[in-house]
């Protein structure tokens, strides 16, 4: 079987919870996840709550920028809420969409006695829109839903205990509201990045298109949108608990240029005190369980990555660095000394 891949695999969930075809299931879901990265999940039970979330976003991004701008991002040290257009970056570069971003809610409240990184758990900022609050708060549960059976499976395809990366998960899982608006042709939608919020991430796509993914022969695939499914693809957090094993995949997203294109990504969180040397050590034990072969222990990370830096102490500051760059105006206001140090830095 090839290292590489020319599309996006399909994984049916129902059949991973069939007794008759777990197996069989299990055995592309362990493919998937060394040879790609990123799947297509159908039949996950949220099809219904997608849509309705779907149809929800045009009259969301209607809002006026008054009422969008009340619930603005630069409101929260969190890095929870509006984003207007221009105002995010991906590789140094400006990214051609505006969001909302949201969190879990009910989040313990940070003091000073707290490490600065729990800042990055905090309550969210909803738009003012008839239901837009509960139908985030529901989109976040059940999501997270979905996520926690989800890892039992991964674990299982991985030939590990189907507990093993309960005790990775973070407290505040993370949702986006994206609109990229049409565009001048090959203009940057988000740049090349992987995902470094945690563990798996959840996109629930519309119908445009544009999203695509790196193999290892420096080709992007395009990942089009199949209808009901979710695309889901590895984290910064997975690969760093599996010591490489289980990579993240470099992903963009070109901007439309006929259409809008609304998606709506759901990121399940790591732990932010999880420390490089305490990854280390549980990676190997990790690692020592998964039959994979020497090649795909030794992946390279073809792009920098701030979670497996010895920079910084634990993977609070180094999110909480991925957020200050990627939102300099929200940096700027919130962690000025932060944004300054972090701004000079080159990860090793």
């Amino acid at each position: 079987m090839t290292d590489t891949f020319s599309s996006i695999p399909i994984i049916d969930f129902s059949r991973l919870q069939d007794p008759s075809t777990k197996d069989e299931t299990l055995e592309q879901l362990r493919d998937a996840i060394f040879r790609v990265g990123f799947l297509y999940l159908t039949n996950h039970s949220l099809e219904e709550l997608t849509k309705r979330a779907h149809a929800t976003l045009p009259d969301l991004f209607a809002l006026s920028d008054e009422t969008k701008n009340k619930c603005n991002m630069i409101n929260s040290p969190s890095f929870v809420g509006y984003t207007k257009l221009g105002a995010e970056t991906t590789a140094a570069q400006m990214d051609w969409r505006e969001q909302f971003d949201f969190g879990t809610p009910e989040m313990k409240p940070w003091t000073e006695q707290d490490s600065i990184w729990y800042r990055l758990e905090g309550e969210s900022q909803y738009p003012d829109y008839p239901g837009a609050k509960e139908l985030v708060n529901e989109y976040i549960a059940r999501s997270a839903a979905l996520n926690k059976t989800f890892l039992r499976y991964v674990s299982e395809c991985l030939s590990l205990p189907p507990t093993t990366l309960e005790e990775f998960e973070g407290d505040m899982d993370r949702l986006k509201f994206i609109k990229y608006p049409q565009a001048p042709h090959d203009s940057q939608g988000v740049g090349p990045h992987k995902d470094s919020a945690g563990l798996f991430t959840f996109l629930s796509q519309d119908d445009t298109g544009g999203l695509q993914v790196l193999n290892k022969n420096g080709e992007w695939i395009d990942a089009p949108p199949i209808e009901g499914s979710l695309v889901v693809n590895i984290q910064q957090g997975l690969e760093a608990i599996t010591g490489g094993v289980c990579a993240a995949t470099t992903h963009r997203v070109k901007a439309p240029t006929n259409k809008t294109r609304y998606s709506i990504p759901f990121f399940s969180a790591v732990r932010l005190d999880l420390t490089l040397e305490g990854l280390r050590s549980s990676a190997a034990h990790i690692v020592q369980k998964i039959p994979a072969s020497d090649d795909q222990k030794k992946r390279a990370v073809d792009v920098p990555s701030e979670f497996l830096s010895p920079l910084y102490q634990c993977f609070g500051e180094a999110y909480l660095r991925n957020r200050i760059l990627s939102h300099p105006d929200v940096g700027q206001k919130w962690y000025p000394d932060l944004y300054e140090r972090y701004s000079r830095q080159v990860l090793k």
